[in-house]
């Protein structure tokens, strides 16, 4: 049984490490690509296309009339500008954002309201029923809470001038990166992949993935490759990736910033993580199966998109990592003799390192981030990852399993720079299910195995089982208070 527990430990440990490895590539293929000369940026054509801007909106009462007026205001021929809000709302959104776009309207804006009567398929039945009635030969799509610049279709549409272009995705900036602790490292987890996850992918010609928002489509894209489909709770992985099996291909502008709101409350952000982390799982299903029997696709190009899609399933191998962590350091004194097999947790700590770079490299190229603010952001923001790992394993296996579930938005406040506004509103959801006290449990679990390591003299998982205790005591604690102090 032993030997069983420390082959399952070492295959967690080698997946960890091969998506170790997958990042250090596209770290490599980022910072090659910063060294070259940047390319200019295409002029816009002489007769400008007509532009469709979509915006999906579910009970957004706080953010809404911001959405729209930003949009309205873009510097853009009214001629060639539609707008359409698909406004899924049931609440006082409807009405907001009913008058905010007469007001529009009576400014020479070709602006809809278009209501739909059920919420079929949720964000990707909404933009199914947009696209069908799009004017516009392209389609920019904004979440409720971007709030895109004047010049955001300028700096974006030229690029279709090249007939192969289906989509370009811009980068996301963050409206409250200052909010709190939460907020600062999701928005440096974030920078990573805006920065050297795209921008890797897209120089080495692998698929990169539309965000969901802040980008801009080709209708004629969207529709030779099969249209919007609800099959997946991330409906922009799963077209992004038909769409590149179809031929299209994407551009990726990290230097065109579209900033948007961070979850600021521990519940709000693992309904975001929930449905990102699933929804992943989901086009692992859909999409894996297509892009490994391609024809015409690199190994190249395949490997990293294995590794792009199976993203989320390094939380199944963290996950794993901390249930078999405790019989392994049980197994590390009863039997000395295998002491040599034991030096496979090295595997961690060579991933850390790994990590350590490709973050590194993200920050100090994105944000310019002083070392010294790395130096406690990067250990808090690792610690948080595994803290969310139980949470975020869940929704994977859910999403293999193909275990449906409806899409939870995650809640809007308006949020610029602190983040005040937390308390009551009714966005905001208390979930003090069983997972939190499995979350509770697990915290005590690293927190014994720290002190089982200490009496047993053995420093080898001091480390990993700290990280644990702080990431899953953080997860806890501010989900349990923050419930609380929504429920006053």
């Amino acid at each position: 049984m032993g030997m069983v527990v420390l082959v399952m430990y070492g295959l967690l440990l080698g997946f960890i490490l091969l998506f170790s490895l997958g990042q250090l590539h596209l770290t490599v293929a980022y910072l090659r690509q910063k060294a070259r000369p940047a390319e200019p940026e295409p002029p816009l054509p002489q007769v400008l296309p007509r532009v469709t801007v979509q915006l999906p909106v579910f009970n957004e009462r706080h953010v809404v009339e911001r959405l729209i007026d930003r949009v309205c205001a873009f510097d853009w021929p009214l001629d060639r500008l539609e707008v359409q809000v698909l406004d899924d709302s049931d609440d006082e959104t409807v009405g907001l954002a009913a008058a905010r776009c007469a007001a529009w309207r009576e400014r020479g804006v070709d602006i809809v309201h278009l209501r739909r009567g059920e919420r079929t398929g949720y964000k990707a039945g909404a933009l199914a029923f947009g696209t069908a009635r799009a004017k516009g030969e392209l389609i920019a799509i904004f979440d409720a809470d971007f709030l895109p610049d004047a010049d955001f279709l300028r700096r974006t549409v030229p690029w279709f001038a090249d007939a192969g272009i289906g989509m370009v995705q811009t980068r996301w900036g963050h409206l409250n990166r200052e909010g709190n602790l939460l907020t600062r490292l999701q928005a440096f987890g974030l920078d990573a992949h805006f920065s050297v996850e795209q921008v890797g992918r897209n120089a080495l010609g692998h698929f990169i993935n539309f965000n969901g928002t802040g980008g801009v489509w080709r209708k004629r894209c969207i529709a030779e490759a099969g249209g919007w489909r609800p099959d997946s709770l991330t409906e922009d992985l799963d077209l992004s990736y038909r769409a590149q099996l179809a031929g299209w291909r994407f551009r990726y502008l990290e230097h065109v910033v579209c900033p948007a709101e961070l979850p600021a409350e521990m519940n709000a952000l693992k309904a975001q993580q929930r449905r990102w982390n699933k929804g992943a799982a989901e086009c692992v299903r859909l999409d894996l199966g297509s892009v490994l029997r391609h024809p015409r696709l690199s190994l190249g190009t395949k490997v990293h998109a294995v590794l792009h899609l199976m993203n989320s399933t390094v939380f199944l191998a963290v996950i794993g990592l901390v249930l078999l962590s405790g019989p392994v350091l049980w197994l590390k004194h009863r039997h000395p003799e295998l002491q040599a097999l034991f030096q496979a947790a090295l595997v961690f700590t060579f991933s850390l390192l790994v990590l350590a770079v490709y973050y590194a490299v993200a920050q100090r190229n994105s944000t310019r981030m002083p070392w010294r603010t790395f130096a406690w952001q990067f250990p808090l923001f690792l610690a948080l990852s595994m803290g969310l790992s139980l949470h975020n394993a869940l929704a994977v296996a859910e999403g293999y399993l193909g275990i449906r579930s409806g899409f939870v938005r995650t809640p809007k406040l308006g949020l610029v720079g602190k983040a005040d506004g937390l308390h009551g509103d009714r966005y905001l959801r208390t979930r003090r299910g069983p997972l939190l006290w499995f979350e509770g449990l697990l915290f005590l679990y690293a927190v014994a195995a720290l002190w089982a390591g200490w009496l047993l003299r053995d420093g080898g998982l001091w480390l990993f089982h700290g990280m644990l205790a702080l990431g899953f005591g953080a997860v806890f604690s501010l989900s349990l208070l923050h419930s609380m102090r929504l429920s006053r």
